[in-house]
């Protein structure tokens, strides 16, 4: 349990999270994947590389010792974290060796006379409080999972049913359990985690289910990443009849019913959570409005079901926006997704939900948008693929 005088010392480090908090999670990173080869797994590298998951990390870090004597103002950061952990599997024995870390990181960042003993423990207790936290959350969704129908714990064989292009970048994988029994029903817009050894060596990811929940199967859909080692492995070496490891499916940005105009807006391969969030949706009867966006034809992935679904459902309309169009492309704009484009596409009135993803930048400005346009904070929903930032 945290102190008083610990709270006031840890509240006292924000002004130093806020301009070196990344060059500490950095220094955390380096140090931990390093000298402990047994989380490496959990960690992509490619995030690493790119420094979007030092930036996420100083963000959550700024946001807990901001809020440490405010939990509940964290909002939706704790099941972000819950959710992303229980995908890739986190488990109680990882968290001494972050903690290890992220203490060796601030004592050595900020040096002894500023990382006194003094700040270290009470950052050791702060972080110890938040541990006890996410495990304990963790542990009820494990159990809650294996205990569900159709539900495991820990990795699951699947084969490969079928493998299919969906435009020059994305490829579906068709998965159904090895053992023949049932999986566990998803809900629309959840991710499962995959492990597999590349190269000699494990890698772990999260990917987005991009149909709906049957029972049976799980489809995920996947863009070939430029230097991704698991991507560029799946769609070059893993084919029909070939096994993959899949970790149960987790996440929380998932579609809320209620009558209101739903609005579903992606950026190239973030179509995937968006399709069976519209398949759930459908037989509602709510308006919807399905907004794609992508650099052309040829990266369009799902272009032709979209198509049909319009043309078989009367309260859906879609729009569709190219980087570059050409003749025949049939688009509805060209260049990116401004928001004047948005306002034209936008239901009249603006009391809808709005569901959004796509690269980060292309978030930032749709988020940027619905507020200029006037939809409420509290109906506009976004995910992250990769680790959460803010999109400030």
């Amino acid at each position: 349990m945290l102190t008083e005088r610990q709270r006031e010392i840890v509240k006292a480090t924000v002004p130093l999270l806020e301009t070196g908090g990344e060059a500490l999670t950095t220094h955390f990173y380096k140090i931990m994947l390093a000298e402990h080869p047994e989380v490496r797994p959990l960690f992509n590298q490619a995030h690493q590389q790119s420094g979007a998951q030092p930036r996420a990390l100083a963000h959550s870090v700024l946001m807990y010792a901001k809020n440490i004597d405010r939990l509940e103002n964290l909002g939706s950061l704790p099941a972000q974290i819950i959710n992303k952990h229980v995908a890739l599997q986190v488990q109680a024995e990882h968290y001494p060796v972050v903690g290890a870390c992220l203490l060796r990181a601030i004592r050595e960042v900020l040096g002894a006379e500023i990382a006194t003993d003094e700040v270290i423990s009470a950052w050791a207790a702060a972080y110890q409080q938040l541990a006890d936290i996410l495990i304990g959350a963790e542990r009820a969704v494990y159990e809650q999972t294996a205990a569900a129908e159709g539900g495991w714990r820990g990795g699951r064989n699947f084969k490969v049913v079928q493998k299919q292009a969906e435009s020059a970048e994305i490829t579906s994988f068709y998965l159904e359990p090895v053992d023949g029994g049932a999986v566990i029903t998803h809900q629309p817009g959840q991710y499962i985690g995959l492990r597999m050894v590349v190269d000699g060596v494990e890698q772990r990811r999260n990917y987005s289910l991009s149909a709906a929940s049957n029972g049976k199967s799980y489809r995920i859909s996947v863009k070939r990443e430029a230097g991704g080692k698991v991507s560029s492995y799946l769609h070059d070496s893993i084919h029909v009849g070939d096994t993959l490891e899949l970790f149960p499916p987790a996440g929380h940005f998932t579609l809320q019913s209620n009558a209101k105009p739903l609005v579903l807006i992606s950026g190239g391969v973030g179509i995937t959570p968006t399709l069976p969030m519209l398949q759930a949706a459908l037989p509602t009867g709510r308006e919807i409005t399905f907004i794609h966006c992508a650099r052309d034809r040829g990266v369009h992935a799902f272009r032709e079901k979209i198509d049909a679904l319009v043309a078989a459902n009367e309260q859906l309309t879609r729009r569709y926006c190219y980087d570059k169009a050409t003749a025949g492309d049939e688009v509805d704009a060209q260049g990116l997704l401004s928001t004047e484009q948005l306002a034209e596409w936008l239901p009249e009135s603006r009391d809808a939900d709005v569901y959004f993803l796509g690269p980060r930048g292309f978030m930032r400005s749709v988020k940027q948008s619905l507020s200029t346009l006037g939809v409420p904070d509290a109906q506009v929903h976004y995910e992250f693929f990769g680790p959460a930032e803010a999109l400030a």
